[in-house]
């Protein structure tokens, strides 16, 4: 049972005395729903007073909303519900986890390039500053898991490297910051992702490293963030089967669970062994990693009983307490486990105070976004962009000597367009026209999606023009990819417009070409034929600003990149 005088909590006399009350003032319906973290999509006033006053939800998240909706909807929580909410997002980047006007200011792997902490702090100090501003107490992050595999996409932008103690470093550092301003730190993903590349958003992950290998790197950093004061972790859908076995030798393939159900990982591991006596939640629930693995009915009371304390989400709220309900009536979910759960959860918001702290003030929404915000993004994009390689010494590129550039911009389906035009590719068109290059770049397959039905014509995408040509009217190519995926592929590549489309790079040996990727970091693997390799981590102003000012010698490449982006092939490196 958990001693909330201990660390993380250590709690005083008078927040012990409020967690007692509160908990002796709950009634069993109202100890369930503390269990619940809501993904709040409908902002109405009815909605929102079920969820605190009919379902008695312990914590929330959400989803869209402008950062006054957002704001009014966080204050409505907390003026309405009998315990105040525990009020979490994903400021694994920056600000703009919390909100959609919020701040991007590193991505894990651009930290993990700087050569020092301070752009991880900055990213935490914004993403505190902005999250705190509407609302937020509580952030899902840090991404402390460790990339192994050079083929996770999962993690890969989002955790800061391969190395175990960059990784706790960098997470550290983060905690600190957020520690500063009074937000709680949710490490992801307990026992840790990076060590394979498949999505648990679709299927359960496997952590398949032995318990030596396990101890040496994921190990390493949760114990470093657990000695550190770590108030909650995430745990993710994966299974790490040999700790399982470890502390269950007699277990049987087939009766491997995800870490969210498994007692010998949440349990005899992470409790016992790691000694972490704080929170633990699960990751979305929603997820096809725990929906698979047996039936809901089942996995409601069983998180719990295996070691989780909250549930991040529900399906249907209605159905999901009943099911807890019905866990505890038959055993699935012992009131022991109940009761240490809803102990935490309140030691959490005691920790925080939150029951004693008036709502913040609306003027604290300026915050959000402010210029001084972007000037740390504009640090964090010097100092992490990173020149993989150059072994055809092209750089820097004179827009005076090599003033036609061609442009071929390779995407994901453009989250927003603006006249027709994916705005990243809008933004990095201005950014080098601003320096002095005049710019060709040939409508994608998105952008001719987006005209007139009877002008789309695919074979556009498809057509070359003679080689002279080209050459005559070509100085410089700038091969930009700018891949994304979530929870629809298992492994994110590069990917053309159409078949034998002008973007496939048949030109690197026809004009000098400089590759870069806005996201990914292991875009290698499928253009080893590039000579000269930019890792760029973001597609924000700010990123696409500097990684110009260091094409063409303005500025220097700072950034440091790690052995993933070989991706275990001897071409990529030539």
């Amino acid at each position: 049972m958990v001693n909330l005088k201990e660390k993380p909590f250590c709690l005083n006399e008078e927040q012990l005395k409020w967690v007692k009350e509160t908990y002796a003032s709950l009634s069993e319906e109202e100890q369930i729903g503390q269990l619940f973290v809501n993904l709040t999509l409908q902002r109405d006033e009815a909605t929102l007073d079920k969820l605190v006053n009919e379902y008695h939800i312990g914590g929330a998240r959400w989803q869209g909303g402008t950062l006054e909706e957002v704001y009014e909807q966080n204050k409505y929580f907390q003026t309405h519900s009998k315990v105040p909410l525990l009020i979490a997002a994903n400021c694994e980047a920056g600000g703009n986890g919390a909100v959609g006007e919020g701040t991007f200011v590193a991505s894990g792997a651009a930290c993990g390039a700087a050569k020092t902490d301070k752009v991880a702090r900055n990213m935490a100090i914004v993403g505190a500053e902005e999250a705190k501003a509407i609302g937020c107490n509580w952030t899902f992050a840090p991404v402390c898991d460790v990339v192994s595999n050079w083929r996770n996409t999962i993690v890969n932008t989002r955790a800061f490297g391969n190395d175990p103690k960059l990784v706790a470093e960098r997470s550290l550092a983060y905690m600190e910051e957020m520690t500063k301003q009074g937000v709680a730190c949710a490490a992801k993903h307990f026992p840790g992702d990076g060590s394979e590349e498949r999505d648990q958003h679709l299927v359960m992950g496997c952590n398949d490293l032995s318990v030596e290998e396990w101890d040496e790197s994921f190990g390493y950093v949760y114990k470093k963030l657990i000695e550190a004061g770590l108030p909650s972790i995430m745990v993710g859908h994966i299974c790490q089967p040999a700790y399982q076995k470890k502390y269950n030798p007699s277990l049987k393939d087939a009766e491997i669970k995800p870490a969210t159900l498994s007692k010998e990982l949440l349990q005899d591991l992470l409790r016992n062994q790691l000694g972490f006596n704080g929170l633990i939640i699960t990751d979305a629930t929603h997820m096809v990693g725990l929906t698979s693995s047996e039936e809901r009915r089942k996995t409601m009371p069983g998180v719990i009983e295996a070691g989780c304390d909250m549930i991040l989400f529900f399906n249907d709220p209605a159905e999901d307490i009943q099911y807890v309900k019905d866990g505890l009536k038959e055993g699935l979910l012992s009131k022991e486990r109940l009761h240490d759960a809803v102990i935490r959860i309140l030691g959490m918001k005691a920790m925080l105070n939150l029951h004693k702290l008036d709502f913040v003030a609306k003027e604290e929404l300026k915050m959000v976004g402010c210029s001084e915000h972007h000037e740390l993004a504009k640090e964090a994009a010097d100092q992490s962009i990173t020149l993989v390689k150059d072994t055809q010494g092209l750089l820097p590129i004179s827009p005076k000597e090599k003033k036609k550039l061609r442009l071929y911009f390779l995407e994901s389906a453009p989250v927003s367009l603006v006249d027709g035009a994916d705005k990243a590719k809008k933004r990095l068109i201005q950014e080098l026209e601003a320096v002095g290059f005049e710019v060709t770049a040939p409508k994608d397959y998105y952008e001719f999606e987006m005209e007139e039905q009877s002008k789309f014509n695919k074979f556009k995408v498809m057509s070359h023009e003679s080689r002279e040509e080209f050459k005559k009217h070509t100085d410089v190519v700038l091969f930009v990819i700018n891949m994304k995926g979530y929870a629809k592929e298992n492994n994110v590549r590069l990917t053309y417009s159409a078949s034998h489309s002008y973007e496939n790079p048949w030109f690197v040996s026809e004009v000098p070409t400089v590759a870069v990727s806005l996201n990914y970091t292991n875009h290698l693997f499928d253009v080893p034929m590039m000579k000269t390799f930019v890792n760029a981590y973001s597609d924000t102003p700010e990123y696409l600003h500097a990684l110009v000012e260091k094409l063409t010698g303005a500025s220097e490449f700072k950034g440091k990149s790690n052995e993933l982006v070989w991706c275990d092939r001897w071409e990529t490196r030539l």
